[in-house]
């Protein structure tokens, strides 16, 4: 696939940091939730959603030393990109970096009706990306996100709105490359529905297959990117259950089918399923007896995130019971990202 337009030296520097992003063991935490979102975490905790308390959340987890060794890169918002700590005054870049922790940054403007279709999105950002992603760059981010968002019922996704999302991740994904930054590559297909597994399997396979058709039209260079797909499930409202088994065969044998080698790691979404779940699900994944040349690891937000809040309840005397569960939890989704999570550990 032609990547004409970087240079090697750039080529080497984007498939070194997603490599590292992609270290077998680790994963990334998504902590990029901006302010109207973490409300919804914040709000069953009574924690007050305000920008000091968001701040100190997050210093709260980058700080927390042993989960490093299970943690590979952060996402950030704007917001929190920007902030820095209450003691010496480093930016969370620098924070994250002298951790030895990859910093990455959300790049995308959220979500807007796509005209034509039953309801379904488009993702907005496009406009003045070059210069934010310059700029991000240029103050410690590595890599960056963008998420489009699919849901599946009686007349979606339609192929305007997977080809409409596939050709946005795309220019997305070229126009961080030309600034240094490695693009994480988010097709989410909702979990919203009663849709069955086998339903999940072919339309995550219809949007892969057209994302990377994008991605190659666009002359990306595959090495230096990631990919941030959901895990292939049923819809929460599907009345056939299936066993854990069964949902990590269908969701590698869609990747296999769709994902080329060249990519170096597949970073999951945790997409509303719960930490429990999430890894569960990751385990199983990577013990599926199929060859898989990827890195098969997690880039989970709420998944990390829900135990720690339940601990921390904005309360900084509880800081410490807090770490304890980003530890716990960085942890065994770091054991699932190799097959060896077990209960008992």
């Amino acid at each position: 696939m032609a990547a004409y337009y970087l240079s090697k030296d750039k080529q080497v520097e984007l498939s070194k940091i997603a490599q590292s992003i992609a270290t077998p063991g680790k994963g990334i935490l998504a902590a990029d939730e901006p302010a109207g979102i973490i409300e919804s975490r914040f709000a069953p905790m009574n924690i007050e959603n305000n920008e000091e308390n968001r701040r100190y959340y997050r210093q709260l987890l980058f700080r927390t030393k042993e989960s490093r060794q299970h943690i590979s890169g952060i996402i950030l918002c704007h917001e929190t990109f920007y902030h820095k700590t209450d003691d010496d005054d480093t930016s969370f870049p620098r924070l994250l970096t002298a951790a030895g922790i990859i910093p990455g940054i959300t790049v995308d403007r959220g979500l807007i009706v796509l005209g034509g279709t039953d309801n379904e999105t488009i993702t907005q950002g496009l406009d003045g990306l070059e210069e934010r992603c310059r700029e991000y760059k240029k103050n410690g981010a590595q890599f960056a996100k963008w998420r489009a968002a699919l849901k599946i019922d009686k007349n979606c996704p339609s192929q305007l709105a997977i080809n409409e999302n596939a050709s946005k991740l795309a220019r997305y994904a070229s126009i961080c490359q030309q600034c240094g930054l490695v693009p994480i590559v988010e097709p989410e297909v909702s979990l919203d529905g009663d849709h069955d597994l086998e339903e999940c399997q072919r339309v995550t396979e219809n949007v892969l297959a057209t994302v990377y058709k994008a991605l190659n039209d666009h002359h990306v260079y595959l090495e230096g990117t990631l990919l941030k797909p959901n895990i292939v499930t049923p819809g929460k409202d599907c009345p056939k259950t299936y066993s854990v088994e069964q949902i990590a065969e269908a969701t590698v044998i869609a990747f296999r089918r769709t994902v080329p080698t060249a990519v170096p790691g597949i970073m999951f979404l945790s997409g509303g399923h719960n930490e429990e779940n999430s890894t569960a699900y990751l385990n199983a994944i990577n013990r599926v007896n199929l060859y898989k040349p990827w890195t098969l690891s997690f880039s989970y937000g709420r998944a990390l995130q829900t135990s720690v809040l339940r601990a921390w309840k904005g309360d900084k005397n509880n800081s410490e019971q807090a770490r304890n569960e980003f530890i716990r939890l960085a942890r065994q989704n770091g054991l699932a990202s190799l097959g060896r999570y077990e209960l008992s550990n």
